[in-house]
C-alpha cells in the first residue's frame, strides 16, 4: 500500500473511531476528519503569496492562460480568492459569518470584473471562482492579498491561510513572489517553512523573482540580469532551507504571450517598418513611446495599450523577435513565453509540485490528522497517532523534496557527475523510473531493474565513504533508497505483467 492509500485508510479508521466513541459523538471530530479526507482527494492547492504589488494576480493569470484575477487595486485584491476548475463559470463570496452569496461578474476588455461592493467587502472571508480550465483541473490556485500591507487586516487574511494558529496551512505548496529579497520576505518564508514544511525543512516553497524585467529597467537584456539575481537569491534562501528554487519571471509579458491578440501582432509588425533611428528614439521610455505627437504610425491609444499589455521590455523584445524572423502570432507568442521565464517556472512547478502532488497532499493530510487527534484525545486513536508520527518522519518522498532544495546550494564532496546522477535519481528531473534512471521507456522496461539495482549498490557504497561529510552521506543514502524504490516498483510491474499474460 502506497503512502496516499495508507493515509486514506488512516483517515477512514479515525473517522470510524470518533463516530463510534460516545465521548466524541457530539463533537466536530468526525466532521473534521471527513473534511481532511475530502481535501486529500482534491487537486493540489498552490497559494501565491508575497508582499504588496509583487505581481501575484498577474502571474496567476499567466499560469491559467486567462485574465481571471483582477490586477488593479480593487477590493478584490484585498481578499483571498480561490480558483477551482468548474464546468460552469461562477463566483461566490463566503462571508465571515458563514453565509455565502453569488457575485455578479462581467468581462470588460478581456478581463473579469467582480462586483462585490454591495456585499460589504470587509466581511468577506474568501471568494471562490469556478472556471472551466485545463490548468485548474490539475491544481487549485489561491491568490492572496499582499503581506506587509499598511492595512494589517489585509495582511492577516493571507497569514490566516498560510500560517494559521492551528498550524495546518490551507495550501499544500506555495509560490512566494518577491521583487527583491528583503527582511520581510525572509521572515515570511521562515514562517512558511515552519508551517508548510515542518521542522525538517520545506516541502513545497518556490521563490519567484516577479516583475523580473523591471530589474533591468526594461532593457532587452533585462532577463539576464534577473537570472543572475535569482541565482543569488536561490543560493541565499535555499542554503537557509527557505526555498527549493528561485525562478525569475516577467509576469506581464508571460500573460500577454499566453493571450496575444492578432491585432497586437499586426500593430507590432507595423512598428517593424519604422526607420531604425526613429524607432530607437521612440523606445527610450514608455512616456516617449506613448506621446500623441510621436512619428510612429500607430494611434497613441494603440501604443498605450501595447505598453499596458507588454510593458516596455515586452515591446522591445517582441520587435526584436519579429525583426529576426518570427513569422506569425503563434510563433511570436511561443518565443515571448520562453523569454518571459514562465516556461521555466512551469517546469519547476511540474517537477516540484505536479509530479509530487500526492506526496504534498499526504504531508498536509498527516499534519491535519495529527492536529485533530491531538485536539480530540482518546486511547482508541493511540495507534493511529503513532502511525502518523512514523509517516511524517519516514516517508522517503518528503526527504527527496527537502534534499532537492538543499542540493542547489549546499556543498558536497560529490563530483559534478555524481551530483547530477543523484539529483536525477531522487527525482530532480522527473519522478518516473525513466526520468530517475535517465533511460528511454524501452530501456527501462528491458533493463531498468538491473540499472536500478546497480545504482542502489553504487550509492550504498558511496554513502559509506569515510571522507563523506554528514550532508553528503545523507544524500548518498537517499540516492540508494530511491534506487531501491525503483527496483520495487519495476519488480511489482513485472509481476503484474506476468500475471496478466497467464490469465
Amino acid at each position: 500500500m502506497n503512502a496516499f492509500d495508507r493515509v486514506r485508510a488512516m483517515l477512514a479508521e479515525a473517522g470510524q473511531v470518533y463516530r463510534n466513541d460516545p465521548a466524541f459523538g457530539g463533537t466536530g471530530a468526525a466532521h473534521e476528519i471527513a473534511r481532511c479526507a475530502a481535501r486529500l482527494e482534491e487537486p493540489l492547492r498552490i497559494a501565491l503569496a508575497g508582499t504588496l504589488k509583487a505581481g501575484k494576480s498577474t502571474l496567476l493569470n499567466a499560469l491559467v492562460g486567462e485574465e481571471l484575477a483582477p490586477t488593479d487595486a480593487t477590493e478584490c485584491t484585498r481578499i483571498v480568492t480561490w480558483f477551482h476548475h468548474g464546468t460552469t463559470p461562477a463566483v461566490r463570496a463566503f462571508h465571515m459569518n458563514g453565509l455565502s452569496a453569488a457575485v455578479p461578474v462581467d468581462r470588460r476588455d478581456g478581463q473579469l470584473h467582480f462586483d462585490i461592493e454591495a456585499l460589504d467587502p470587509a466581511g468577506i472571508d474568501r471568494l471562490v471562482v469556478n472556471w472551466p480550465s485545463a490548468e485548474l483541473s490539475r491544481q487549485t490556485i489561491i491568490d492572496t492579498p499582499g503581506t506587509a500591507s499598511l492595512n494589517s487586516e489585509v495582511s492577516q487574511r493571507t497569514l490566516r491561510l498560510l500560517t494559521p494558529e492551528d498550524g495546518v496551512p490551507g495550501a499544500d505548496a506555495v509560490l512566494y513572489l518577491m521583487r527583491m529579497s528583503t527582511a520581510a520576505d525572509v521572515n515570511m518564508l521562515s514562517e512558511l517553512n515552519r508551517q508548510v514544511g515542518g521542522r525538517s525543512g520545506p516541502l513545497g516553497v518556490i521563490g519567484v523573482v516577479s516583475r523580473a524585467d523591471e530589474i533591468g529597467v526594461g532593457r532587452i537584456d533585462a532577463m539576464f540580469s534577473a537570472k543572475e539575481i535569482a541565482a543569488r537569491y536561490s543560493a541565499e534562501l535555499a542554503s537557509s532551507g527557505l526555498c527549493q528554487a528561485v525562478v525569475p519571471v516577467a509576469g506581464l509579458l508571460a500573460l500577454t504571450a499566453r493571450t496575444l491578440r492578432q491585432s497586437e501582432f499586426k500593430a507590432l509588425k507595423t512598428l517593424c517598418g519604422v526607420a531604425p533611428d526613429d524607432l530607437q528614439l521612440a523606445m527610450l521610455s514608455a512616456d516617449r513611446f506613448c506621446r500623441p505627437d510621436s512619428v510612429l504610425p500607430l494611434d497613441s491609444e494603440v501604443r498605450i495599450r501595447l505598453i499596458e499589455r507588454f510593458g516596455l521590455f515586452g515591446v522591445r523584445i517582441a520587435l526584436a523577435l519579429l525583426q529576426s524572423g518570427s513569422a506569425d502570432s503563434i510563433e511570436l507568442s511561443k518565443q515571448l513565453l520562453e523569454r518571459s521565464g514562465l516556461t521555466e517556472l512551469q517546469q519547476v512547478i511540474d517537477v516540484q509540485f505536479g509530479q509530487r502532488a500526492d506526496q504534498l497532499k499526504v504531508h498536509s493530510a498527516l499534519n491535519e490528522l495529527s492536529r485533530i487527534l491531538q485536539q480530540y484525545p482518546t486511547p482508541r486513536v493511540g495507534p493511529i497517532r503513532a502511525a502518523v508520527t512514523r509517516m511524517l518522519g519516514d516517508v522517503h518522498g518528503f526527504e527527496e523534496l527537502r534534499l532537492l532544495g538543499m542540493l542547489r546550494s549546499r556543498k558536497t564532496s560529490l563530483t559534478e557527475g555524481e551530483q547530477t546522477e543523484v539529483t536525477r535519481l531522487i527525482g530532480g528531473y522527473g519522478t518516473t523510473p525513466d526520468d530517475r534512471l535517465g533511460l528511454d521507456p524501452f530501456e527501462t522496461m528491458t533493463s531498468g531493474r538491473e540499472a536500478a539495482l546497480a545504482a542502489a549498490h553504487r550509492w550504498r557504497t558511496r554513502s559509506a565513504n569515510p571522507l563523506n561529510d554528514g550532508f553528503t552521506a545523507r544524500v548518498c543514502r537517499a540516492g540508494s533508497r530511491s534506487a531501491e524504490g525503483i527496483v520495487a516498483d519495476l519488480s511489482a510491474a513485472r509481476v503484474a505483467d506476468h500475471s496478466t499474460h497467464r490469465r
